[in-house]
């Protein structure tokens, strides 16, 4: 009867913990639920629509919303829900892939830097400082305008190239004050070699404020994406993405009003996600 009783009561614990959970840490809710929805549409873009985004009919080009095509027709002819619901995994993919190699590089040489010190600190101090003076986009803008092809792993790499100087300054301020802890000193003391005090004492205390860094930085990843492909120089036909279709709709804002929203809305809403995110993990986590 017991086992009845508990196994009974552990869903209601459970729903109890979340509503607590919900109502002291609102924005991290919100942000969850939003990227889970993000995440979906990614993973699984068939279970919200069946229609191929590139199946296009020319003849009902720049039909407005209707209730066989709710977020209308673009100016090929293709289902516009279709193509925003495909185009998330684009936007998602760029972040991911730009995010992997942002924070292995901030590991590596933030991680070196603030627990060796001396001349390779000051190698790579000096070296992010230079790197940082090259705003984003316009790295961007010079790199890519020169690359012939320009798809997904491309656009990635180029927004991680110009985008890790400020999670390098972040690990290697963080690894340098964790470095200085009364634990780190002790296993220090007691003979444990330098590798492993970084690896298994002061990184994963420095990961922590990376990691809301970094979600805040995949909405700026996203943004730049957009930006990129929408003046001409980022992903390229025939990659589904929000900034190639905000591209193809810029001079038909007045006859079809709605190429322009949707995708707005949704490039909106997945930035908005990540900065949520991001700001919920940074009021999370601990004075370093």
């Amino acid at each position: 009867m017991s086992e009845v009783v508990g196994s009974a009561t552990a869903p209601r614990r459970l729903r109890d913990r979340l509503r607590e959970r919900a109502s002291r840490e609102p924005m991290l809710v919100v942000a969850v639920s939003m990227l889970t929805l993000l995440v979906a549409l990614a993973v699984v873009p068939g279970a919200f629509t069946r229609t191929d985004p590139r199946d296009c009919d020319l003849d009902r080009s720049r039909e407005p919303p209707s209730l066989d095509h709710p977020f209308g027709v673009d100016t090929l002819g293709c289902d516009y829900l279709a193509q925003i619901i495909y185009g998330t995994r684009t936007s998602l993919s760029v972040a991911v892939l730009t995010l992997a190699v942002t924070v292995s590089v901030a590991l590596l040489f933030g991680g070196l830097a603030g627990y060796r010190g001396g001349w390779l600190d000051t190698v790579v101090s000096r070296t992010t400082d230079a790197w940082a003076s090259v705003p984003l986009l316009l790295g961007g803008v010079v790199v890519l305008t020169s690359t012939e092809q320009r798809g997904i792993l491309q656009v990635s790499l180029v927004l991680a190239l110009f985008g890790w100087p400020a999670m390098v300054r972040l690990v290697r301020s963080s690894v340098m004050t964790s470095a200085g802890r009364d634990h780190v000193l002790a296993a220090r003391a007691l003979g444990a070699g330098s590798w492993r005090v970084l690896r298994r004492h002061v990184l994963p205390l420095s990961v922590r404020p990376l990691v809301a860094y970094a979600s805040g930085f995949a909405g700026v990843v996203i943004a730049a994406e957009a930006t990129l492909t929408y003046i001409g120089t980022g992903l390229q036909l025939p990659t589904i993405s929000w900034g190639i279709m905000l591209f193809r709709a810029q001079d038909r804002v007045t006859q079809a009003p709605h190429l322009i929203v949707f995708p707005a809305l949704a490039l909106t809403f997945t930035v908005l996600a990540f900065v949520l995110l991001g700001e919920a993990l940074r009021r999370r986590s601990p004075a370093s």
